[in-house]
């Protein structure tokens, strides 16, 4: 399996061969046990809570479950993401922007595996959210 470091020094024209999908393929699987295992955490904090007498600590803990139930929404979207990565892995579509077609690059892979869109598009499309946003 290829190094990080292989990885970034490969010729451009390797661009998402067979060892670099293999690499992200296992990024990606390694990726998704680890949130599925974060996620189970959670819900063993969740359902099984510590006993406040306090009032301060029972608000205390309130709001850490509060956090943690955002905590694992986010891993659950975090899930959907690496589904649709490993499904355009599978498709050949993995490293390739949705919008343009062009690759996303090694290094935003690295970075974020689940990339969907070039580093270009996507600044464009933050741009577009905040704009609508104000």
């Amino acid at each position: 399996m290829l190094t990080k470091r292989q990885l970034r020094k490969a010729p451009i024209a390797n661009y998402m061969n067979d060892e670099q999908q293999a690499f992200f393929k296992h990024r990606l699987l390694t990726l998704k046990q680890e949130t599925q295992d974060h996620i189970e955490q959670i819900k063993q904090q969740l359902a099984h809570p510590p006993e406040c007498n306090d009032e301060a600590d029972r608000a205390q803990l309130e709001d850490d479950m509060a956090i943690k139930l955002r905590l694992a929404d986010r891993e659950y979207r975090l899930l959907s993401k690496i589904d649709d990565a490993l499904r355009r892995l599978h498709n050949g579509e993995y490293g390739y922007c949705q919008e343009t077609g062009e690759p996303i690059g090694i290094e935003r892979l690295l970075i974020r595996p689940t990339a969907e869109f070039g580093t270009d598009i996507k600044v464009i499309s933050e741009q577009k959210e905040k704009f609508y946003a104000d």
